[in-house]
């Protein structure tokens, strides 16, 4: 099995510190800025950062649903972490400063691939789609912290 990754990222004209406390919001900025992939949203611990626990359904396509119950940890102010006690899904959120009043926000996530043709397809389509559904979110985001 290979490692799958998929990245996304965006500038939001908001600082670090505000942008930093959205990402680890899983109470009310989380379900604010999900797009339509995402169904079932439900925080069942926590709610902000570390020790948090969601759940949620992510329609990476029509067919295609992953049941995600989602741990998260926060290793440093700047990283939030998600891992799936369902699968290999390991999604990092990351908040950078970019310049004054503006943050770099990154999300990168991998998991476990099959292997074989699936595996190539899964290699080669995946993370295109999830980068796409991720830049709506981040989208979501900068409006809705944006300055």
């Amino acid at each position: 099995m290979a490692q799958v990754t998929a990245t996304a990222e965006r500038t939001v004209p908001a600082p670090v510190e505000t942008v930093r406390a959205a990402v680890a919001d899983y109470t009310e900025t989380r379900p604010a800025i999900l797009t339509e992939q995402f169904t079932d949203y439900a925080v069942l611990t926590g709610g902000r950062g570390d020790g948090t626990s969601a759940t949620w359904k992510l329609h990476a396509t029509k067919k295609r649903v992953r049941h995600v119950k989602a741990d998260v940890s926060q290793p440093t102010p700047d990283t939030v972490v998600e891992k799936d006690a369902n699968s290999s899904l390991v999604t990092t959120w990351r908040v950078a400063p970019a310049g004054e009043g503006a943050s770099l926000v990154t999300i990168t996530t991998t998991w476990n691939g099959a292997g074989g043709i699936g595996g190539f397809f899964e290699r080669t389509f995946a993370p295109k789609g999830l980068t796409r559904i991720y830049d709506g979110v981040l989208a979501k985001l900068a409006d809705r912290v944006g300055s």
